[in-house]
């Protein structure tokens, strides 16, 4: 490979700063969702299609491979490379709906999942439904010709697809929906134009091959080129168009689309089918088809076995004494109630002739299905969480025949005991043949690498003796590139390596992928994952948490943290101390330092990590002993702490910002910015302590303030200049409805915990846990009472403090509820009609996400509008305490897209459930956000 000249890279982009070689970038963004592992040589985010074009020119005169990444969900190694990385996720995420939803016009960087919530309103959604939908974005979609459960080969990527605007290889830009694309590609590219019109012919004029396209894209399949493309169309500009869509980044980039959609079917239900064995259940598919199931996924007895240890799992499941038995998860789904009823009962009535282990039934509960969907789905993050530490997780998929389906299981679990690889569950999309299954191993010693090569080899012969595919929807990537030939034959090989030459003559998109004469390619460049931390090991790079985190167009995602720790610690074991240097260099800043640890990717990952936890633990190994005596001081002393803060707040917010910014900013150059606070406007003043007196009568609920109310007053209002705060409007509601509250005694010295927690500050934290405690004990007649918090993020604190708490023999757990929860339980049913605001834009928090209690936020909002907004680019603000006063970077990145939503939503009030993220959102839009409460307390005067 050529050496790499950064400065023509650089000047192919506007910002020559997004070309990037610090080894901190190009190691945490060198991973995707595969096996793969390639270091890249530089790392640029790209600003535009003309950007792209920029780089793809840079990229060919210097012989250097180039190779796109939005997503990185990919499975197969298409979105790794050791020549230039280029990022399309970050600046690519605009969408317009067209035809009031029919169609539509998006970016490649943007989620399946935002795609649909956008769709969702029109009553439409997007044709392919992956399982990575939270996170896969439609460039990785195109590239892949995504499917999924329920589309099969009618809504996949390639049928829905109306048009795209590709950038080629030489720099030109084509939109093939443009009325005169098929002349401007003639005109632009005509070697292109005429060798795609000589290759259709070449194909149409093969009677055999004709036959074998025919036959292998019956079938769900990203083996190779999408030759069907040759046979569809006619004007070359549609057969490119096609050919792009699976093509893995190899012709050209995609950088908008337009695609037809299709109905969003609201009711469903869903039934859980138990056979004797595999081929019952591949037998029974005809008939389940036949009545016009929507989704038929197969389980095997391994995986119905791995799903009794799930949490949830249904009772036909947990029940069972499992041999050889497998399971088909049926759903219907329909625009209607009354259809979904005909649906159920044709469904029904052929249960009985099914010859199944246990009686099945259909359910429309959402629960239920939800319980259903669980076992499902919960398989892959079981068995790769569970994996042995320092292993890698390898998710591989097949397609065959439907009636050949059962045995061709049956033949792949015998292959998993022949080469020994345990727990390798079989589940997929039965309904199209296609099935997934998991090997775990280490894949780096001689011994592990022959098994593998010996396993695929056999694995092959299977499925091509079946007639089926090596790959039905993961792409061929790096995997199977090698047995491309095989698949097709060498006459559409040829086919497809001519394909290659005619899009990319200097043959440097994304070189390796989907096409590889040497055999032992699947072999190389497979990854390790040497154990960092425990809390993180289970991590299998799939990149499902990156939409959700704040910090992921700033610094590093959850994803980019661990496999960054995992660089550094190979770097380590293999005695390359200046790589570990250098890595550690910016490590702190780009990790630490601005992780919101808000817990956001937790609630996204299939295995369930928690990458704040790890960052917590980070922030403890850094603390010293006298950050450390600092703060435990603070938690022994926290009233005056707290007193002290919301002084220092009350004089600030009086003075001029000259006069505040210049010794601000100096105290943070000397201190450090993730030490000192850096003031800013829209602060408020400090607030007030939170003491009551102990009430008279019998008591409902012991009511703990936030301390965040006493260091940040309340927020204005239109109405007077200073809003009462959260405190007083939770009472006044509760007096309104009854019921009397406790403030536990010493109220002002007591906090969740969290600030500590986040820190890392151990000592801190055990004695304000054990102080809280105490007083909850007491206040609470030893947890008689439900103790209410009014901010969602101390609510998730203090249920952490109090899971943590072994109550002794005789005492009841303590129970901790949110206000917001309380007051939709407790007070909205007996509210009076009252006067509402016409629109409420909503801030949901981290908090409320994680503990489940959007629901009630929404409900409580809905008593103080007509109409509630939450805006589609929702996210954690990243405030987090005290996190966007020290990095307010961090908060303004994350809250970017949020709030020119809300800028243009015209919303007449603004509120969330946390103090911190209020102020954050506060600062982000210039509106004033207040606690929900504050508002449905004013509206019901």
């Amino acid at each position: 490979m050529a050496p790499l000249d950064i400065a023509g890279l650089r000047a192919a982009v506007k910002d020559p700063t997004q070309v990037k070689t610090r080894a901190i970038d190009l190691h945490a963004n060198a991973h995707d969702a595969s096996h793969f592992l390639l270091i890249p040589q530089a790392v640029v985010t790209a600003g535009s299609a003309a950007e792209v074009g920029g780089l793809l020119r840079a990229s060919a005169a210097q012989g250097v491979p180039l190779t796109f990444r939005s997503g990185g969900t990919s499975l197969s190694g298409q979105a790794v490379t050791d020549g230039v990385l280029v990022d399309v996720r970050r600046n690519f995420r605009d969408i317009e709906v067209l035809d009031d939803g029919a169609r539509v016009r998006v970016q490649p960087g943007v989620t399946v999942r935002s795609l649909n919530a956008r769709l969702a309103r029109y009553g439409r959604k997007f044709g392919p439904d992956p399982a990575s939908e939270a996170a896969c974005t439609i460039g990785g979609v195109v590239a892949n010709n995504s499917s999924g459960m329920n589309c099969g080969t009618l809504n996949n990527t390639y049928r829905t697809l109306e048009s795209l605007t590709v950038v080629l290889p030489s720099g030109t830009v084509i939109d093939t929906g443009a009325v005169d694309a098929d002349q401007k590609l003639r005109a632009l590219e005509p070697e292109l134009y005429e060798g795609l019109a000589r290759l259709a012919e070449r194909v149409r004029n093969n009677p055999g091959s004709v036959d074998r396209i025919r036959q292998q894209f019956s079938m769900k399949n990203t083996m190779g080129y999408g030759l069907n493309s040759l046979l569809d169309f006619k004007r070359p500009v549609d057969i490119m168009a096609h050919l792009i869509v699976g093509s893995e980044g190899t012709l050209g980039f995609v950088a908008e689309t337009i695609f037809r959609t299709i109905p969003r079917l609201q009711h469903a239900a869903a039934g859980l089918l138990v056979f004797p064995d595999l081929e019952a259940a591949n037998a029974a598919l005809p008939a389940l088809v036949e009545t016009g199931a929507a989704t038929i996924e197969l389980m095997d007895a391994l995986s119905l076995k791995v799903g009794q240890t799930l949490k949830g799992t249904p009772a036909v499941v947990q029940d069972l004494a499992v041999r050889d038995h497998a399971a088909l998860l049926v759903e219907y789904s329909a625009g209607s109630a009354g259809h979904l009823a005909e649906l159920q009962v044709n469904g029904e009535g052929i249960l009985m002739g099914l010859g199944l282990s246990t009686p099945a039934r259909f359910t429309g509960d959402a629960r239920e299905r939800g319980q259903l969907w669980q076992l499902r789905k919960g398989l892959y993050a079981s068995v790769a969480g569970a994996r042995p530490q320092g292993t890698t997780a390898l998710l591989e998929d097949i397609v065959v025949p439907v009636p050949v389906l059962g045995r061709t299981c049956r033949e792949l679990i015998r292959l998993f005991d022949k080469y020994s690889y345990g727990n390798s569950v079989i589940f997929g999309h039965a309904k199209d043949g296609n099935v997934h299954f998991m090997l775990t191993d280490g894949f780096a010693t001689a011994e592990e690498l022959d098994r593998y090569s010996a396993f695929t080899e056999d694995m092959v012969d299977l499925v091509l003796a079946e007639g089926g595919s090596l790959k039905a929807e993961h792409g061929t990537g790096r995997v199977m590139a090698p047995y491309v030939r095989r698949q097709y034959g060498d006459e559409l090989y040829d086919v497809m390596r001519s394909i290659k030459r005619l899009f990319d003559p200097a043959g440097m998109l994304n070189p390796g992928v989907l096409m590889d004469e040497d055999p032992l390619a699947h072999l190389r460049h497979i990854k390790t994952a040497p154990p960092v931390a425990e809390e993180v090991d289970r991590c299998v790079s799939c990149g499902y948490c990156e939409p959700v985190c704040p910090s992921k167009d700033i610094t590093l995602t959850p994803r980019q943290r661990i496999v960054t720790l995992r660089a550094i610690e190979s770097a380590r074991l293999a005695g390359d101390t200046a790589l570990v240097k250098e890595l550690e260099k910016d490590y702190k800043y780009e990790s630490v330092d601005t992780c919101a640890v808000d817990g956001m990717c937790q609630t996204a990952c299939p295995v369930d990590i928690n990458t704040g936890s790890l960052v917590k633990k980070l922030r403890k190994s850094d603390a010293g002993p006298l950050a450390n005596g600092a703060w435990n001081a603070a938690a022994k002393h926290w009233e005056g702490v707290t007193r002290g803060a919301s002084l220092a707040l009350t004089v600030v917010n009086k003075l001029p910002a000259a006069a505040i910014a210049p010794p601000n900013k100096a105290a943070r150059a000397v201190l450090g910015a993730d030490t000192v606070p850096l003031y800013s406007a829209e602060l408020p003043g400090g607030g007030s302590v939170r003491k009551r007196p102990t009430p008279a009568g019998e008591v409902d609920a012991v009511y703990f303030p936030a301390c965040v109310g006493t260091m940040f007053g309340p927020a204005g209002t239109a109405q007077d200049s200073l809003g009462k705060g959260v405190q007083y409007s939770f009472e006044q509601l509760c007096a309104r409805a009854g019921l009397l509250l406790l403030v536990p005694e010493g109220i002002d010295g007591l906090c969740c915990g969290t600030p500590w927690s986040s820190k890392g500050m151990v000592a801190g934290q055990e004695t304000m846990r054990e102080k809280t405690l105490a007083a909850l004990r007491a206040a609470t007649r030893d947890g008689e009472l439900p103790i209410v918090c009014d901010a969602s993020s101390c609510t998730e604190g203090l249920r952490q403090a109090v899971e943590s708490d072994t109550p002794a023999a005789r005492q009841r757990p303590l129970r901790m509820v949110d206000a917001v929860d309380f007051v939709a339980d407790r007070i909205l049913p007996g509210l009076p009609d009252h006067r509402k605001l016409e629109l409420l834009a909503l801030h949901p928090t981290c908090s409320s996400s994680r503990m489940g209690l959007n629901d009630a936020l929404g409900a409580v909002a809905g008593a103080v509008a007509d109409r509630v907004e939450v805006p589609e680019n929702w996210g954690c603000c990243a405030f987090a305490g005290d996190r966007g006063m020290l990095h307010p970077e961090l908060t303004a990145s994350a809250t970017a897209k949020q709030a020119a939503e809300v800028a243009d939503m015209g919303a007449a009030a603004h509120a969330s459930c946390n103090r911190t993220c209020e102020l954050g959102m506060t600062r982000a839009t210039g509106a004033q956000y207040r606690h929900v409460l504050e508002l449905l307390e004013e509206v019901t005067r």
